[in-house]
Formats: C-alpha cells, structure tokens, sequence
C-alpha cells in the first residue's frame, strides 16, 4: 500500500508536534482529522489560547476535535467514525486507553524525543541534557498500553553539544522528528520496517518539568549545575538570589578558578562573566536576567551594577 493512501489522524499539541504535522502536510499524505488539547487560559490576560497544533490544523481547514478526554464511549466512537488506518501522536498530552490504540487499523505510532529506551517519559529532551548525555535523537514507535514501551520502527539520532540548551535541542529534534515521520509511515505502509523491540532495563524516567526544577544548589558539583543550567533554558531557567534580589540563570561554563570559597560564594567578577564556587569546583555565569530586565550577557550586567556582584557574597537558591 502507499503511505498516500492511509487514512491518518494526527493527535499532538504544542509546536514540537506541530512541526511534525507540517512534515505530514508537505509530504501530501491524507489527514482526515486532527485532535489537540482544548484551548487553555494563557499570557497576563489569561485569554483562551489554541495550541500551536490547532493553529496549524485551523490554516489548512482540518477537521479538528479537542476532547477533554479519550476515555469515553462517545469520543471513541467519534474516532472510530473516522475509519483511520493510521494515528499519529506527537506530544499529544493526553493518555490513549488500548480501547483508543485498537481502533486504527495499523494502530498508533509516536515520536518520542529520545533514542528510546534511554529517556521515557514526559520531559526526555531536558532530562538527557541534565545526565550529561552526549546524544540524543528521536525514536518513532509504535504505541502500547505502558508509558513510551513500545515496539521501535525508526531512529534519528543527533549529538549533544557543550553549547546545547533545553530550548535548541528540541528545535533540532523536532525537525528531526519531521523528517523521520513521513519516512516511517511510508515503511509502515509498504512493510518495510525492522522492528525492534525495546531493553526495559536500559530505560530511565524523564519526569515531568517543574518551577521547583529551577532551584539551584550550589553544594552540587559545578558541572552538574552547569548542565542543568542548559537543561533548563528556556523553562523553568534555573535561579539564584543574591541578598534580596532573585537572578535568572540563562548560561554558565565551568571555571578553571580554584574553588576556595564555600558554596555559592562569589569568587570573582569581571567582564568574563561571575565566578561561583560549588560544591565541587566552581562556575562561570556569563548569560544573566534580573528582575524587569531582559537576559544580558554578564558583562554588560557588571558595566552597570559592578558593586552588586561583590566577591565574598553568597548566592543562595532562588526560593
């Protein structure tokens, strides 16, 4: 069969998942219908917002349909309707029962931004930034009842670099992912693929993000902290106080200073960036974001407020 004819409905929700739809459209397969989260309260308004999913559906006149869940008769017979050979689920957010699963006639498949097993679970993209992971890539799959389990089709994998943040790894590997999903269907489709079940002793859990993620603590080592750093930019960002003054952390390397200070102590500041010691060596903050203010390199925060960043003052976490 060619993947032309494949009756497809796609299920996902934020723009990671959305590029993905973008790949299915350029590609000029068939999506009949497209589910996303409902609309949600956001920005300083709390108005409703559509999920860059249903921007996307909306542009291209797709049926779209925002259940508020899978689990009901009448939203399953609403699938069914639909006759699909194939779902696609990209971030989709919302849990698919085996009764949702069955429905398809090729079943549901997922693109999950991790090299599967390594990182199951909702934030796999942040999580092997924090490990300290050198690669990381994105895995098509075919879905089951557990959690990211399933059968894999198809692997993309890219490196991570020293300069890699939480924000321009998932960039990559969405595209990454849009590239490798029509590929995969078309295999799917023709019974090309090999597929390879995964180790589930290789597996970790990538828990979901929180604010409570971006608390530091300096009595880790400094290349935890720095990694975590990375992870976290965009989101949560990782911050610290100094005195009453909470300060967003957007970029750090580790420094070659000796760590004399107890942790969280400012060593040195100059235009290079600020030196803090940690529980094992010490780091260098170089992007920072004071409050009202936007992200700046660190020198042009000294140029201005030099006498804040005093050596000899503690940075503590940013409670």
């Amino acid at each position: 069969m060619n993947a032309a004819d494949l009756r497809l409905i796609f299920a996902g929700t934020p723009d990671f998942a959305a590029a993905h739809l973008q790949a299915l459209l350029d590609a000029k397969l068939n999506v009949v219908a497209v589910y996303t989260q409902p609309d949600r309260p956001a920005g300083r308004g709390h108005k409703l917002a559509m999920s860059a999913v249903k921007q996307l559906a909306l542009q291209h006149e797709l049926p779209v349909s925002q259940p508020a869940s899978l689990k009901s008769p009448e939203a399953q017979a609403e699938l069914a309707a639909l006759k699909p050979d194939l779902m696609v689920v990209v971030a989709y957010g919302l849990i698919l029962p085996q009764s949702v699963l069955d429905i398809p006639r090729l079943g549901c498949i997922n693109s999950h931004a991790s090299l599967l097993p390594r990182w199951r679970g909702a934030a796999p993209i942040q999580r092997a930034i924090e490990a300290g992971d050198s690669q990381s890539g994105v895995t098509i799959m075919q879905m089951e009842a557990g959690l990211d389990t399933g059968p894999m089709l198809l692997k993309q994998q890219t490196a991570i670099s020293p300069e890699d943040t939480g924000g321009s790894l998932h960039d990559r590997l969405a595209l990454l992912g849009a590239t490798a999903l029509p590929e995969a269907i078309n295999g799917l489709a023709q019974g090309t693929l090999s597929v390879e079940v995964q180790d589930d002793a290789q597996a970790c859990y990538a828990h979901k993000l929180s604010k409570a993620d971006g608390l530091i603590d300096w009595q880790l080592p400094a290349a935890v902290l720095v990694d975590r750093i990375r992870a976290f930019n965009p989101w949560p960002l990782t911050q610290a106080r100094l005195q009453d003054t909470v300060i967003k952390l957007w970029a750090a390397e580790l420094s070659d200073n000796p760590s004399s200070g107890q942790p969280g102590e400012i060593l040195a500041a100059d235009r290079n960036g600020l030196v803090v010691a940690c529980g094992d060596g010490a780091l260098r903050l170089i992007r920072m974001q004071l409050p009202g203010g936007k992200p700046l390199t660190f020198a042009d925060l000294y140029n201005a407020r030099r006498d804040q960043f005093t050596p000899g003052l503690l940075l503590e976490n940013g409670q």
